[in-house]
């Protein structure tokens, strides 16, 4: 850290608090060159995770939105809450191994797909309806035809 006094590099941290809520860390520091002290504060940066839309829009990712579709579609299914807070959960640490903070919703939708798949295939199929946007009985017939063929 450069002192604020003399513009030296070199200090020694006397003494670190943590300030309130655990948000903040504030540090007394002594410069090893002039000796006065000052007083740094750490903090988290962050920086968020936005999602790209078809229309190339950008928003927040918002874990709530993708847990409240999934329940949506597991409605009156025999899919517990903790299990779609898992897929949730596995969404966010994919975004978080990313080296750019940006995924696209067909990304996000995708993936929901494939844990729906695996949860439940009448969720999986109801999630794929709306987020597909069949165009007509023929396409969905094709999906559900696909989903009895492949025996998970």
């Amino acid at each position: 850290m450069k002192c604020p006094f003399c513009g030296h590099l070199g200090d020694k941290v006397v003494d670190s608090r943590e300030g309130k809520e655990g948000e903040v860390i504030r540090r007394r520091r002594e410069c090893l060159d002039c000796g006065r002290r000052f007083t740094s504060y750490e903090r988290i940066d962050e920086i968020p995770y936005m999602v790209v839309k078809k229309d190339g829009s950008r928003e927040r990712f918002e874990r709530q939105k993708v847990v409240a579709g999934m329940l949506k579609a597991c409605e009156k299914r025999p899919v517990q809450v903790a299990a779609l807070e898992a897929v949730a959960d596995r969404i966010e640490s994919a975004l978080q191994e990313r080296p750019e903070k940006e995924i696209a919703t067909q990304e996000v939708g995708a993936f929901v797909m494939r844990e729906l798949r695996n949860l439940d295939k009448v969720a999986y199929v109801r999630f794929a309806s709306v987020y597909r946007h069949f165009r007509d009985i023929g396409e969905f017939m094709t999906e559900l035809k696909d989903l009895l063929d492949t025996k998970d």
